[in-house]
């Protein structure tokens, strides 16, 4: 069995009806994304997976085991919004939070000072929060989320508020932790982290599940839309061509919509006839296509 199993749950607040029916499994070192639009129902189900809330039907299972408050120790979480005290020591506040979920004092100081180390910030130790920076902030909270070592950890938009570099800083420590074993139940809007860091995701739309499984699998499934090529010379007459939809002209090329798959071949063969061809791809559609499509078409 798999460490976090999210059995068929559901929430309901009076009549509405905030989660119906969800399930997921993560697996030992394993992100899983949870992903949907504001109001599809992922806070609520990250609340049932921490246990601030209960299901009202179905299940939540740990290592095979109902939640119980010792299992407090073993979770960590990083909120979307930043939930420190901003007047309170950096030190002090971190090294209380980890008290609380088992630590010594003495080994919550030094996995802290681990941490200020691993993101370049140790002269933030003493420092309020608020006298931090935004990105440093969010490295702070981050701290809080992971410094009892915690083997599940659910990740509400990790790296909002930081710059590129420390961006992919905080993505690398994702992955250390990954590799470590943890199980990691990871949300965001960003599609392209999904995409970098997840295996299997499930997209939620108003309370119910419409898309789930191997990230690889669900591009499969949808078809590929869009052609990029790049030629020696230019080609005319592309526009002429059945299926083809919208051209959009790069510095390196065109990227070419079409009506379905089989129209590239079409393309290439015009294509071959005028010029030489330095790049030609059938692309897949990206998670954030996928996404859309998926729910915004019952937007409509």
């Amino acid at each position: 069995m798999n460490p976090l199993v999210v059995n068929n749950v559901v929430k309901q607040y009076a009549d509405k009806t905030a989660v119906s029916g969800v399930q997921f499994e993560v697996s030992k070192g394993e992100i899983y994304g949870l992903l949907g639009a504001n109001g599809a129902g992922k806070t609520t189900t990250m609340r049932m997976i921490l246990g601030l809330i209960y299901p009202d039907q179905g299940e939540i299972r740990y290592n095979g085991k109902p939640y119980s408050n010792e299992l407090l120790k073993n979770i960590g979480y990083l909120p979307e919004e930043r939930g420190l005290y901003p007047k309170i020591k950096v030190s002090e506040q971190l090294i209380y939070l980890a008290q609380l979920k088992g630590m010594s004092a003495k080994d919550a100081d030094k996995s802290l000072k681990y941490w200020l180390e691993r993101f370049e910030v140790p002269e933030n130790y003493s420092k309020r929060v608020e006298e931090l920076s935004k990105g440093n902030q969010q490295k702070i909270q981050f701290i809080s989320a992971v410094i009892h070592n915690p083997q599940f950890i659910i990740m509400d938009e990790a790296f909002s508020g930081l710059d590129p570099v420390n961006v992919e800083l905080l993505k690398a420590t994702v992955k250390e932790l990954r590799d470590n074993g943890a199980s990691i139940v990871f949300s965001t809007h960003r599609m392209e982290h999904v995409e970098e860091l997840c295996r299997n995701i499930t997209i939620l739309h108003r309370s119910k599940e419409v898309i789930k499984g191997g990230v690889k699998e669900i591009k499969s499934k949808f078809p590929k839309e869009k052609v990029f090529l790049q030629t020696k010379q230019e080609v005319k007459g592309l526009e002429q061509l059945a299926g083809v939809k919208v051209i959009h002209r790069h510095e390196h090329g065109l990227e070419i919509e079409i009506a379905e798959e089989k129209v590239a071949s079409h393309i290439l063969n015009h294509a071959l006839s005028q010029s030489e061809i330095e790049h030609f791809q059938v692309k897949e559609p990206t998670l954030n296509e996928i996404f859309i499509r998926s729910v915004g078409e019952r937007n409509e």
